[in-house]
């Protein structure tokens, strides 16, 4: 089977598919929709970073295309809807990168209190600035979390240890790290931070989360960062908030139009403010979260291939590999409606074989059933629940 990665992931994800026998295929750079769509066929697993969209037309295209690793956190970059009506399994690593980001976050609050970025900028230039005017400790002032989720309760541990005090804000009730404190609003949050940081995911409904109407609400020389997803801000009213002083600083991960490739051209409003710091999509590109990432997908991804698990699958329904050896493996992805499983309870009765295991996860519109058997299944029988329709795919192999 083909794999293509692409965007620079770390080498170990190769080697690893390598070592199971795929055939890999590495690119550097990202694919628009329609340079993707040229290379798919016979491509079984796709790997993918943040800027190569897997749209409906691209999944359409990818008639051999059994699965989508997402090497990083978000999956927003995939229609995870679609895919999982054409059973193409989606995995990402929600947790390899946590660290990384937690300790730019704390980089970025202590270089935009101290005033770095500025500081280093006028030494370059050779102007010796030895001011301690708008530079000052981190410590006692309070840090506003927005989404506290694996980066966020990191965050939190991280920010108490060098003294910060720590409130969040998260739609969902959370169970609160150390001496951190749950605000009930955003508003009640942004009214009492110094410096805000916010950690969302890119679901749909967090788009625009914060504009105008936000920065307004913040303390007066507060701080900003974003290093969660660049569609959440409104970088023009950032913009405005600085030139104005209303904001001390800012420091942005993260862009609502990113280049697509390494050394292309960027261009945003926050260009050439005082005290911005401007990375380059960069929190979690560390080669430490870089290597984990590449281990724990590339993992996921030849174990669903070849063994049909769907453990931490965002799209389909989960379902962990059973431990059993020299047995023979049905997985059938269905439409989740009643009978199914009896059905197959059926088949397999009449053709007399042995269940060894039998595991079964249903998802949103979906079931999935993993089947192990002591004997190897009849076409016959297989080609029974391929006619069904309820049936998305089915797979056999030994294992």
């Amino acid at each position: 089977m083909k794999v293509l990665l692409l965007e620079n992931i770390h080498p170990v994800a190769a080697e690893a598919f390598r070592r199971a026998g795929f055939e890999v295929d590495v690119r550097t750079g990202s694919l628009s929709e329609d340079e993707l769509i040229d290379q798919l066929p016979g491509v079984a697993v796709l790997g993918i970073r943040s800027n190569t969209k897997v749209t409906p037309r691209v999944l359409e295209a990818g008639k051999d295309l059994l699965a989508v690793g997402c090497f990083c956190i978000g999956t927003n970059q995939v229609d995870l809807v679609d895919a999982a009506a054409r059973g193409v399994a989606v995995f990402n690593a929600p947790f390899s990168n946590t660290r990384s980001v937690v300790e730019l976050v704390l980089g970025e609050i202590i270089s935009l209190a101290r005033r770095l970025g500025e500081k280093t900028q006028r030494m370059h230039e050779g102007v010796w600035d030895k001011s301690a005017k708008g530079s000052h400790e981190i410590r006692g002032r309070t840090l506003g979390i927005v989404g506290y989720g694996n980066i966020g309760t990191q965050l939190s541990n991280v920010a108490e240890a060098v003294g910060l005090r720590v409130i969040f804000y998260d739609t969902a009730d959370r169970l609160a790290h150390g001496n951190a404190r749950q605000v009930g609003t955003l508003d009640e949050l942004l009214a009492e931070a110094d410096v805000v940081s916010l950690h969302v995911d890119g679901r749909p409904g967090n788009a625009g989360l914060f504009g105008a109407e936000q920065f307004a609400k913040m303390k007066p020389r507060a701080m900003f960062i974003n290093a969660s997803r660049g569609m959440v801000v409104d970088d023009a009213a950032l913009r405005d908030n600085i030139l104005s002083g209303h904001l001390a600083g800012a420091a942005i991960d993260v862009f609502p139009i990113e280049p697509k490739a390494q050394g292309d051209s960027f261009e945003s409003p926050l260009r050439g403010l005082d005290n911005v710091i401007l990375t380059p999509h960069v929190g979690g590109s560390t080669q430490e979260a870089q290597e984990e990432i590449g281990h724990f997908v590339a993992n996921k991804l030849v174990g669903f291939v070849t063994a049909g698990g769907t453990a931490l699958s965002v799209n389909l329904p989960e379902v962990a590999v059973p431990q059993v050896q020299g047995a023979f493996r049905m997985g059938y992805l269905h439409t989740n409606v009643p009978g199914v499983l009896a059905d197959i309870n059926r088949m397999l009765a009449e053709t007399g074989v042995n269940v060894v295991g039998q595991s079964l996860s249903t998802r949103d519109g979906h079931g999935y059933v993993l089947v192990d058997t002591d004997t190897v299944l009849s076409e016959s029988a297989l080609s029974e629940l391929r006619r069904s329709p309820h049936t998305v795919w089915l797979r056999s192999w030994p294992v």
